[in-house]
């Protein structure tokens, strides 16, 4: 019979390959576990979640019926708000509201806290550690989950994170309301402007001629003139039913000059000529009726213009858009983080490849002399 087999030694290699896998893979297993279970300070989450909708009101017949529309969310505002909230402007933004150096400062915790002379580009880094963004581009919905040492000091950093969302939303809406309303505007204040001075030139031309209304003036001068011309009328056949002895001729002969006289007065102010007088009746009828034709069209001009700017702004008003939370900012009760199991468990399987690899290699170059 042959003799039992002994036991193996361990050889040198053995102990060798033993202290590695205790240096490489259990001591800092053991270190980590430590610190995370009995230096790292625990961290409370708080989540909040909205989306950025546009409400589209109706045309009238379909506010009359009840109708309302509420449109989907605007994918290319939320993406600029995914990135507002990543940037260093929502930090300091936030950083106005809520100390984040005393808020995230651990002096006992240096590994999973910010140091106390941070700059900005480490409070970004950090922020963008502890403030996790969740988007979902097919739906337009962001969740955001905050994390912080202390569950009110999470929840609070998630309020203010929707606050000054819906301000940049509230930017971009009155942006896109300028802009669209813009154009309407300029056009708008052109035609106020003409219409004023239609207006202040018709106001000087009354000033310098002293008629308010040169038509009428007409109207005025005409009634006596054909007043004259029946007196004259009047005068004349009494003159012809007179005998030529007849001494009331000669007064009646008076009578009749002077009311020609009047008459040639009164025809000369329509067609004096411009050079012996230039405000005689006809010019300032002329000038008076181009002022206001001048004045007619500034009107009408500056209605158009008006509605075309009430319809701007209804427009840009039916297309507002708005933050809405679907997840108001929570408040945790019992800490979720550090994940103290996930590390450790991650950790020991990254040191457990990295030693074998270096085992492998080491027994490979061995092999080979």
């Amino acid at each position: 019979m042959r003799p039992p087999a002994q036991f193996a030694r361990l050889q040198r290699r053995h102990k060798l390959l033993a202290a590695s896998f205790a240096a490489v893979v259990v001591a800092p297993v053991l270190l980590a576990g430590l610190y995370l279970y009995a230096i790292a300070n625990d961290q409370f989450a708080s989540r909040v979640g909205f989306s950025v909708r546009r409400e589209e009101a109706g045309s009238a017949v379909e506010m009359l019926g009840g109708i309302a529309q509420l449109s989907g969310s605007s994918s290319s505002d939320t993406d600029i708000l995914y990135e507002y909230i990543r940037s260093e402007a929502m930090v300091r933004a936030i950083n106005a509201r809520i100390d984040l150096m005393t808020v995230f400062a651990n002096p006992g915790d240096p590994v999973f806290s910010i140091g106390s002379d941070a700059r900005i580009e480490q409070m970004l880094a950090f922020w963008k550690r502890m403030v996790d963004v969740f988007y979902d581009s097919s739906a337009g919905l962001i969740e955001i989950r905050v994390l912080a040492f202390d569950p009110e000091d999470a929840q609070q950093i998630a309020t203010a994170i929707a606050d000054e969302s819906s301000k940049m939303i509230n930017q971009l809406s009155a942006i896109a309301r300028e802009d669209a309303t813009r154009y309407a505007r300029e056009d708008l204040d052109q035609a106020v402007a003409s219409l004023k001075e239609a207006r202040s030139a018709i106001t000087q031309f009354r000033v310098r001629s002293q008629i308010v209304d040169p038509q009428a003036n007409v109207q005025g001068r005409m009634g006596i003139l054909n007043n004259l011309q029946e007196r004259l009328a009047s005068a004349m056949i009494e003159l012809d039913m007179l005998a030529k002895d007849d001494p009331r001729r000669g007064e009646l002969q008076q009578r009749i000059d002077v009311i020609r006289g009047r008459i040639a007065d009164e025809r000369s102010e329509f067609g004096r000529a411009e050079q012996e007088n230039p405000d005689n009746l006809a010019n300032l009828i002329n000038e008076y009726e181009s002022l206001t034709v001048d004045q007619a069209f500034a009107e009408k001009r500056y209605l158009t213009a008006l509605a075309t700017y009430d319809a701007a702004v209804a427009e840009a008003q039916r297309k507002s858009r708005y933050l809405a939370i679907h997840i108001p900012p929570t408040r945790a009760e019992t800490s979720e983080y550090p994940r103290r199991f996930v590390i450790l468990s991650a950790l020991a399987g990254l040191l457990f490849v990295a030693w074998s690899i270096m085992a492998m290699i080491y027994y490979s170059l061995r092999d080979r002399r």
